[in-house]
């Protein structure tokens, strides 16, 4: 590996990066850095989780006049979560230089955001609507803006930004250096590639570096109904550290977090619909361990880094393999493994398998568990903690109690009532959701699960449902819905 002493950062930067704890560049710095020095264009092909944004950010950060308070490095993001960790941690990388970043996004006062414009930021973090938004009120000036950033391209070609983006990269110098990052590239990004950058160079990461090696994959075939009694069961087996569970849609999210609560599970929801305060909340609670299971869309969850995540669960099966590769990838990093089990109905076993050859990964059967299955997983807990104390405690205070208890019953009787008083009885509420369409199977023509037409892309959340403007018909996924929508996009 190569240390980033020897990429010729500057010294504000290597201080910040000590500060981090980062020593040695992964792939997509080592390659993108210089490249970024010597003012290339680069289109970068990476997921989220290699390091990009320090791949773009250093060199970004490198070339900004300090004292020039204006914008001179622009990030557009498809989501507001990615938006506000990638100005996170370029402020944290420009934290001695001087560097002030402000991320813009949907979902917050305009007036408060105008405010931060005022006060002269270096570089902005934004997402298209939003942006958008701002230059076509003049609240934003982005003349100076001499290094542009497009981070996960394909997902923003996914909630139908495409045109967005040509018109935010024309509204900036041509005078510029373009970085755009992207796990596919798909031929609308290649299109911008060759229109708008200046003689791109390529980095791709490394196959081995893309690859869940350290991820055990299952998954679980069984009908819809089943659903929902099988994750719970899963969960009293496995008990997670902390877990997250991927829905197809927002209204599926918000059935399986409340069903989930309802059992006794600290479980809380997260979609687009969510107010940027609620988002937020949610996942200082889940990051910070008050909330053990995070139901998410796709899109919500895009950019979130939090090493704790053991366990994934995939209730419905994503619509492509990126996309599944990327749910998976929440757990397993730092090093650490993960677990990874997807529920699968028979009519979309030809989809899993799709996804085994895209990944080249193979998923391992699982059986339906059943309620005993999760009694006994309790009880192995509870023995597991009942050893831990017999090896680490001091049980002397308690011994004359016990006797006394031995005098009366039998040893196995009063074990089987310790292990009963250890183990979580969860309630069994009823619960049931809302039917969700199988992915493979032939469409409706009426609603889907969340109670809207079927004119979706591929994450389920805001930005995908291209029936929104009323007029009855969908639109492309790479054309604009309108010029009057306002922030409509912007609030992903």
């Amino acid at each position: 590996m190569t240390t980033f002493q020897s990429l010729g950062i500057s010294d504000s930067i290597m201080k910040a990066l000590d500060k981090m704890g980062f020593e040695e560049a992964t792939p997509i710095q080592e390659e993108t850095i210089p490249l970024g020095n010597a003012g290339k264009d680069v289109i970068g092909q990476a997921q989220t989780g290699t390091g990009k944004t320090a791949a773009f950010g250093i060199p970004m950060i490198d070339k900004i006049t300090k004292n020039d308070r204006k914008i001179q490095g622009l990030v557009v993001a498809p989501t507001r979560e990615l938006a506000i960790q990638v100005s996170e941690e370029l402020h944290r990388l420009g934290k001695f230089a001087g560097i002030k970043t402000l991320p813009i996004y949907g979902g917050q006062q305009m007036d408060r955001q105008i405010r931060g414009l005022k006060e002269g930021p270096h570089i902005v973090v934004a997402t298209p609507g939003r942006l958008l938004d701002h230059i076509r009120r003049k609240t934003i000036n982005i003349s100076n803006v001499h290094t542009a950033v497009l981070d996960e391209a394909d997902e923003m070609l996914n909630m139908g930004f495409i045109e967005d983006i040509r018109d935010i990269l024309k509204a900036i110098p041509e005078e510029r250096q373009t970085l755009l990052f992207s796990a596919t590239m798909p031929k609308e990004i290649r299109q911008i590639a060759s229109t708008l950058m200046k003689s791109p160079v390529e980095v791709k990461v490394k196959s081995k570096e893309m690859t869940v090696s350290n991820i055990e994959q299952h998954y679980v075939e069984l009908h819809e109904k089943q659903k929902f009694d099988a994750l719970t069961n899963l969960l009293d087996i496995h008990v997670p550290e902390l877990a997250i569970i991927f829905g197809r849609t927002k209204k599926r999210v918000d059935e399986v977090s409340e069903g989930l609560q309802a059992r006794g599970f600290k479980a809380e929801g997260i979609h687009g619909d969510l107010t940027q305060g609620k988002r937020m909340s949610v996942l200082n609670k889940f990051k910070n361990g008050n909330v053990e299971i995070l139901v998410a869309t796709d899109v919500a969850a895009r950019g979130l880094d939090i090493s704790n995540v053991t366990h994934v669960y995939n209730f419905d099966i994503p619509q492509d393999p990126e996309s599944y590769v990327h749910r998976i990838g929440r757990t397993g990093r730092a090093g650490k493994t993960g677990v990874a089990i997807s529920f699968i109905t028979p009519r979309e076993m030809s989809h899993l398998h799709l996804i085994e050859k895209m990944t080249k990964s193979k998923m391992n059967r699982m059986q339906v568990p059943k309620p005993d299955d999760a009694k006994r997983g309790q009880q192995q807990l509870a023995v597991s903690k009942l050893m831990r104390t017999i090896e680490k405690s001091n049980l002397e205070d308690y011994r004359e109690t016990a006797s006394e208890l031995l005098d009366e019953h039998d040893s196995v009787t009063i074990v089987a009532a310790a292990l009963r008083l250890m183990s979580k009885s969860k309630r069994q509420t009823p619960v049931t959701l809302s039917s969700v369409q199988p992915l493979g199977g032939k469409r409706s023509k009426g609603k889907s699960g969340d109670g809207r037409k079927n004119f979706r892309g591929k994450g389920g959340d805001k930005g995908h449902n291209f029936n929104r403007g009323g007029k009855g018909k969908p639109q492309g996924r790479n054309r604009k819905f309108n010029n009057k929508r306002g922030s409509n996009k912007s609030d992903s």
